[in-house]
């Protein structure tokens, strides 16, 4: 009786131990890296006893959010980045690089996987496409800004203006092609992969397509900077380099 007695309050101390260092960390992030982010989340809790609290949005939404002062422990942004280091919001010694994302091509399932090698190869998809998704750059959409520089860039935008439905962010875009609503869908592979009733042919073309990087900070007023910079490190961790390149993105390192 006596052991068990004390065998309980040794596990009770440990516990209280355990509980007494362990710390709600909230995120935000862009919504293509929010599958690797999910994810990965478990697998930190586990190790560390810390809880993580995410936000996902758009990329520039994210950006907004956190240089008008809304309170996270670790933001997670895309360059450009001025006005995020400029606001005093971030710890900006704390940059780090996690991982890169492109915008890929959709189609859906038993369809043909169309030629997008090169440049040109992707300018005839489009324009043989009867209609096209991508997210709506107007919600500040990463993907759908992207999307509309390559179509610049392809010498096509205007020649595309009717062929395009935009949509509530990726998987707004994936839906209206999984439900044969468009020929085509766009947005980041990270997050092609994970819709149902589409399928990724590939990455555009780097010359008309840069990816998207992401990077992640220490919240300037985290609550336990401590513990944010453990997020961070485990985010750009050899662990974390694996589930990138599940969900079809590079480690940033």
């Amino acid at each position: 009786m006596k052991y068990l007695l004390s065998s309980a309050i040794v596990a009770l101390a440990v516990s209280a131990s355990y509980g007494a260092g362990a710390a709600e960390v909230t995120l935000i992030a862009p919504g293509g890296i929010r599958a690797a982010v999910e994810q990965m989340i478990p697998a930190f809790e586990k190790k560390t006893g810390h809880k993580v609290k995410a936000t996902f949005g758009s990329g520039n939404g994210t950006k907004a959010q956190v240089a008008k002062g809304d309170p996270f422990d670790v933001p997670i942004v895309q360059p450009p980045y001025p006005e995020v280091v400029a606001s005093g919001n971030v710890v900006a010694a704390s940059e780090t690089p996690l991982a890169s994302v492109a915008v890929g091509v959709a189609v859906r399932p038993g369809t043909p996987h169309p030629k997008i090698a090169t440049a040109e190869d992707v300018k005839q998809l489009f324009l043989s496409a009867k209609s096209i998704s991508y997210p709506d750059p107007a919600g500040g959409a990463a993907a759908g800004v992207s999307m509309n520089e390559t179509l610049k860039k392809l010498g096509i935008a205007e020649q595309m203006k009717a062929k395009i439905k935009l949509a509530q962010g990726g998987a707004g875009a994936m839906k209206m092609l999984a439900d044969g609503q468009v020929d085509i869908g766009l947005t980041f592979v990270s997050e092609i992969i994970t819709e149902p009733g589409v399928e990724v042919v590939g990455a555009l073309p780097a010359s008309i397509s840069t990816p998207t990087r992401l990077v992640g900070f220490i919240g300037a007023h985290a609550k336990d900077p401590a513990a944010a910079k453990e997020l961070v490190n485990y985010l750009s961790s050899a662990d974390a380099a694996k589930v990138y390149r599940e969900r079809g993105m590079q480690p940033g390192r």
